[in-house]
């Protein structure tokens, strides 16, 4: 049996075996370089996902637990002093000394002007309604003041109620026992005296806000009372040619037009009678919150310090595991998603290996 020969080991076979072993040895450092790379994307992956639950957790603990009211209004105890009393008060022109003439004509024709956009405005019909929130010792005590102030100045209370939003009771009369933290009352005052119960209110407490609204509503009244008017003329003469039926059928008919008109007179009555009302009697309605007592400042020591930072400690810990739970599905999407692409990209790199071995 005789030896098999080897080939001839020329240039071109040196070549080939040196471009092997060069490419392999390119492919084990990229390979090297990949896992490398792989290492350090799933450590920085790692700690973005702890430093995202760190942030995350925290508003997620703080949202579910979130809640409260907030009273907005205009501040300042003087505000119900801009209002006058019945209308709105005309601008005050001053008198300069030294003016010529012409200024002094100019200005007492601008008085004169302001005098009757004044008259004018006393003839109209005006909707006062006023609000203010009030901090007090005692609610039952300041709702007791504010009822009494308004019975004196001829009006009335309307509703009330002590205590605060949940487990709210109504209030009658002085309350025993402990007192409720917020309450409210709304009265109804002449239009005239709305502007001295609302400065009656800093008797009563602290006043923390006030609003004064004004709403016309002259061309209301014109329009209905016209409209009363008219349905009462018609239905008199309604009335008149139900006298005079000759048939059966007129009898009807007249019937039928009188009883729609009484009954559209009788709801413009109504609207009428309520606007008037309105006019006449201003609301106003009261906010009483209880005041907070005053707190003794206390210096913090060491071991207020040490509390509170084992305190935020155990915050910081508990928000993590909150943050983490809340990315551990969207955690497990991505790896699914992630090892579906490195195993194409990876049959993908084999057949391609085997294609040019």
């Amino acid at each position: 049996m005789t030896a098999p020969t080897l080939p001839p080991f020329t240039d071109e076979r040196r070549d080939a075996i040196e471009q092997a072993v060069f490419g392999r040895i390119a492919d084990d450092r990229q390979r090297t370089r990949r896992r490398r790379r792989g290492i350090w994307t799933g450590v920085g992956a790692a700690s973005a996902v702890v430093v995202l639950a760190a942030v995350i957790g925290p508003s997620l603990g703080s949202s579910s637990g979130a809640g409260g009211s907030a009273i907005v209004g205009a501040s300042g105890e003087g505000l119900a002093d801009q209002y006058t009393e019945g209308s709105e008060s005309a601008p005050i022109v001053p008198v300069v000394p030294g003016q010529d003439a012409a200024g002094s004509s100019s200005s007492s024709a601008d008085a004169a002007s302001g005098d009757a956009a004044a008259r004018d405005a006393a003839t109209r019909d005006i909707v006062a309604t006023g609000s203010g929130t009030v901090e007090v010792d005692d609610i039952a005590a300041a709702i007791d003041q504010i009822g009494a102030a308004a019975t004196g100045a001829g009006g009335y209370v309307e509703s009330s109620q002590l205590g605060g939003a949940t487990g709210a009771v109504p209030f009658e009369g002085s309350a025993t026992g402990s007192a409720a933290s917020s309450g409210w009352i709304t009265v109804r005052v002449p239009a005239a005296a709305l502007t001295s119960t609302m400065d009656g209110l800093r008797q009563v407490g602290e006043v923390t806000a006030t609003t004064v609204s004004r709403s016309d509503v002259t061309d209301q009244t014109v329009d209905l009372r016209a409209r009363v008017a008219a349905g009462e003329a018609s239905v008199a003469r309604l009335t008149q040619l139900l006298a005079q039926a000759g048939s059966v059928s007129d009898l009807i008919t007249a019937e039928s037009a009188l009883a729609e008109r009484q009954a559209q007179l009788d709801s413009d009555r109504q609207v009428l009678q309520s606007v008037e009302s309105q006019v006449a009697m201003s609301s106003l309605s009261v906010q009483l919150v209880e005041r907070s007592p005053a707190v003794a400042a206390d210096p913090a020591g060491f071991g207020d310090g040490l509390g509170a930072g084992w305190n935020g400690l155990v915050a910081v810990l508990n928000g993590i595991v909150i943050g983490l739970g809340f990315l551990l599905p969207w955690l497990a999407v991505a790896g699914v998603v992630s090892a579906a692409v490195w195993g194409v990209r990876h049959l993908v790199r084999r057949r391609r290996a085997e294609r040019e071995s």
